[in-house]
């Protein structure tokens, strides 16, 4: 007896993913064009996959850790989505009345229970309904992606594309004053963890910093004195970040977690008493 349409789809069905590593972007200098690019805002706020199993889903960030105790109206949204299965990749951010997204309107809304700041910004679209579709050109996924968040909760948005013309749209997404743009091969695969098939471009000039050490607050602050931040540097051709940095020694050395790794660990204080919790600053 032939098998039926749907036992076939049964049989050929892979198993929903528990996790996939993210794929990454590298930073560059300036956008590329040519139509086989197609180009994104790039959003300021967690990056966030959204795995849906049968009415439960998981939040989960870059490096696997569940946040879904944290955003559950944003869980909800998820659930609600027309799938029995679905892992999707984007962006959560907090939301300013114009549009614009905001990291601190994150926290303030975890912490507040506030959802109506929140946005969940999806962007790739890796697996549905048994279908892992990682290896489907991103163009393709981002069709599919469409169709699934065509009519779906308000607290969800398709991150919406331009195919070519990259340095065009990047100017005209800094005079909106976003983070930057997002340009992606629109023929290519998901690759998790490649730092080379994406590129971002920022428009605000922004660095990062690592954290070794805070002061006991004075006068009228109520949390923190002063930090101290370390920038990495080094001019091109020179061995400065290779060579040692001597700290003063009231920095108590402690153990701290790689950044991006989820692995917490200790800031020392300047004055070498009881290192502070560790935590977003």
């Amino acid at each position: 007896m032939p098998r039926s349409l749907d036992d076939w789809r049964r049989s050929e069905a892979t198993a929903l993913p528990g996790w996939i590593k993210p794929q990454l972007t590298k930073l560059v200098d300036q956008a590329p064009d040519g139509p086989d690019w197609l180009h994104e805002i790039k959003f300021d706020g967690y990056r966030m996959h959204a795995r849906l199993d049968g009415g439960l889903v998981q939040l989960l960030t870059r490096t696997g850790l569940d946040w879904t105790h944290k955003y559950p109206a944003i869980a909800a949204a998820v659930a609600s989505l027309p799938a029995r299965q679905a892992y999707l990749d984007g962006e959560l951010c907090g939301v300013r009345p114009d549009g614009t997204t905001s990291f601190s309107l994150i926290q303030n809304a975890s912490d507040t229970g506030n959802a109506e700041a929140l946005g969940f910004f999806l962007f790739d679209l890796l697996h549905l309904d048994g279908e892992t579709i990682t290896a489907r050109p991103l163009k393709e996924r981002k069709e599919r992606l469409r169709g699934l968040l065509s009519h779906a909760n308000a607290l969800l948005h398709l991150s919406d594309h331009q195919i070519g013309r990259g340095r065009a749209f990047y100017d005209h997404a800094c005079a909106l004053k976003v983070e930057g743009i997002v340009s992606k091969r629109a023929d290519a695969p998901y690759a998790p963890g490649n730092r080379g098939l994406w590129l971002k471009v920022k428009c605000l000039n922004r660095e990062e910093f690592v954290v070794v050490g805070w002061t006991d607050p004075e006068g009228a602050r109520p949390w923190l004195g002063a930090l101290l931040l370390a920038y990495r540097y080094a001019a091109r051709g020179s061995s400065a970040a290779q060579r040692p940095v001597r700290l003063p020694a009231r920095f108590e050395p402690r153990a701290l977690g790689a950044a991006g790794t989820g692995r917490r660990g200790q800031i020392p204080r300047v004055d070498g008493r009881q290192p502070a919790a560790p935590g977003r600053l």
